[in-house]
């Protein structure tokens, strides 16, 4: 009897200290999102999203270029990494034998661990250097990033796919191929959504690829890929590094924006995943 009052003792300890751990996780997010509106959300206008940024020294000016810019950037990124990661995803699940599976998923495990500010200086490396910044050099920076999200996550919802349909298809005869395309891809569109939603909010808030390879632009709206294209992180780094105020309070106002997106992206994500869980589960 004593060792069953212990055990008890100690799983309603463990769910006190996990539960604990949980309020001051929410806490943290709590406290950063109320500080960033309460700083930023004074300058939130609608001159704020319609005019381009003020040339320095005068007042006024928005996020216009930067909205467009970093639209631009995440759209090419998807547009990267999207098919790349769903076809290593498949490849993966699908069709690797296990001698080639294992190193090319420690590959993209460890491509997902690895230091952002490191993806930018090799994409400067191999983009910039000799060229010049560019939006497409952003993009590409931004698609290695990407990529290890979207293939992780879509070979978990290729994984979660039951084997009776895979055995169904192939026993009518169908090439396997055919059996993916037809059978298995259809059943996984909301899961490889899910991870592109993600990677997209994950890419959009990042600074340091785009500070090697995006970071030297103008004030108007640029939409040419091979010129630096103006985005909303950068435009927040280089805002709080000025020491005019009114450029401080934009620089909160950016912050909120894109925490704002990244809220409802996830939250998209969330739904989509649902989603696509029951209708596997029918």
């Amino acid at each position: 009897m004593s060792r069953y009052r212990r055990r008890r003792l100690v799983n309603r300890a463990m769910e006190v200290v996990a539960s604990l751990a949980a309020l001051v996780a929410v806490a943290v997010l709590a406290i950063v999102v109320i500080s960033v509106a309460r700083r930023g959300a004074g300058a939130v206008s609608w001159d704020f999203f319609t005019k381009p940024q003020a040339l320095f020294g005068q007042p006024g000016g928005g996020i216009a270029n930067a909205l467009v810019g970093t639209a631009l950037l995440v759209l090419l990124a998807t547009a990267m990494a999207l098919p790349v990661g769903v076809l290593t995803a498949i490849y993966l699940t699908e069709f690797a034998p296990r001698r080639l599976a294992v190193p090319i998923q420690v590959v993209i495990d460890v491509l997902a661990g690895l230091p952002t500010i490191v993806i930018g200086i090799f994409v400067y490396a191999l983009l910039v250097i000799g060229h010049t910044q560019s939006g497409y050099a952003g993009a590409f920076a931004l698609a290695v990033i990407m990529l290890p999200l979207i293939a992780r996550a879509t070979q978990e919802v290729l994984l979660l796919v039951p084997s009776t349909l895979r055995e169904a298809s192939l026993a009518l005869g169908v090439r396997r191929w055919r059996t993916v395309l037809g059978v298995i891809l259809p059943s996984s569109v909301g899961g490889i959504l899910t991870g592109t939603v993600l990677a997209v909010a994950r890419a959009s808030g990042e600074t340091a690829p785009l500070l090697f390879t995006s970071s030297i632009f103008g004030n108007s709206v640029q939409t040419d890929v091979t010129k630096p294209l103006a985005n909303i992180p950068v435009l927040i780094f280089n805002y709080s590094e000025q020491p005019d105020p009114a450029l401080h309070k934009q620089a909160w106002a950016a912050a909120l924006v894109l925490m704002a997106f990244v809220l409802v992206a996830s939250l998209a994500a969330k739904g989509l995943l649902a989603r696509s869980r029951r209708k596997l589960a029918r």
